[in-house]
């Protein structure tokens, strides 16, 4: 299973970042059972103040998953406002997906590690 520790995790963020997203992100550190971070990412919404996050869908797993949590008031927006809420849904789906290539390619590293570990054996 991939490990993600929260370096991992901010580095993988800055560089989504780099592609000129302007997404209020932060990696919240969260420990696993066997002491391993597990990989949330918050992400603070301007347009609907609720509270998102993005975590693997189980821990290790390299699915995704986008999480709003309810509100205890409703939101209402004019078209201004739900077409700025569009874009960032559209960004905080983008990071999602960003996510799921970046732990597809690093547990696909740690494969390429293990058999040329076992290869060279």
């Amino acid at each position: 299973m991939p490990f993600r520790s929260k370096q991992t995790l901010d580095a993988w963020i800055e560089e989504f970042q780099q592609f000129g997203y302007s997404l209020a992100v932060k990696v919240i550190p969260q420990d696993g059972s066997s002491g391993r971070d597990t990989g949330l990412v918050g992400i603070t919404m301007m347009n609907a103040q609720t509270v998102t996050y993005i975590e693997p869908d189980v821990p290790g797993g390299n699915k995704w998953r986008i999480t709003f949590e309810p509100r205890e008031t409703e939101l209402r927006l004019d078209a201004g406002g739900a077409l700025r809420l569009s874009t960032e849904l559209a960004m905080v789906s983008a990071l999602c997906a960003f996510l799921e290539t970046k732990s597809n390619a690093f547990f696909g590293d740690d494969l390429s590690e293990e058999s040329d570990a076992v290869s060279a054996h």
